[in-house]
């Protein structure tokens, strides 16, 4: 699978000492990994936001679709 370059994501940040470094939802401790995780295991957004506070809907949109371009681009150019 492709590796995503989420400094290209405006809903993440990654900064050193805040949860290892992992890409977090911006102002949250909130991995990207975990949002992938849950939906893997058939959770929708609403489902995830009613169970981590402190997260829009927003941002979980543009992860999930930064992720998608970005899987998508990435099998074009093969």
């Amino acid at each position: 699978m492709a590796s995503l370059d989420w400094s290209q994501c405006a809903a993440v940040e990654s900064i050193p000492g805040k949860v290892s470094g992992a890409w977090v939802l911006r102002g949250t401790r909130m991995p990207v990994a975990t949002i992938f995780e849950n939906l893997e295991a058939g959770a929708n957004v609403d489902d995830i936001l009613e169970w981590f506070d402190g997260l829009s809907r927003e941002q979980v949109v543009e992860v999930i679709d930064f992720a998608a371009r970005s899987l998508k681009t990435s099998v074009q150019a093969h």
